[in-house]
Parts: structure tokens; sequence; C-alpha cells
């Protein structure tokens, strides 16, 4: 999930911004955080373990082929 936060601070706040200094993204950064936090929502995990641990072995084997072509 923190991948996805990351991910929404950079398409919503940081990506196409001009920052002429790092105090100016720092101050974009925070601003996005002000918002964020206003209005919080828990996180409702909806896959079980066994279903991420399924696809993580999926993605890994695909990526052990692609690998040893």
């Amino acid at each position: 999930m923190v991948e996805r936060f990351f991910r929404n601070l950079t398409a919503n706040q940081i990506r196409r911004g001009v920052f002429h200094s790092k105090t100016d993204l720092i101050a974009a950064i925070e601003e996005y955080l002000e918002v964020h936090n206003a209005n919080p929502k828990s996180l409702i995990w909806t896959a079980s373990a066994t279903d991420i641990l399924e696809k993580v072995k999926r993605a890994h084997a695909k990526l052990n082929k692609l690998h040893s072509i």
C-alpha cells in the first residue's frame, strides 16, 4: 500500500510540477500530506495472504523465464 501512496503523491502533486528548489518540492509534498490527512480512510485488505503469495510466485516464475532466454 505504501507504493500506492507514493504513486498517488507523484501523480497528483509532483509530476508536471515545477520546483525551483528543494524547499519548493518539500512544500508541495507537505501540502499534499495535509490534504490527504484531512480526510483519512482506513485501509481494508481484500486479498487473502494465500492469494497474494500465489501472485508473487507466478510473477517470480515469469521473471525467471524471461531472464533465462
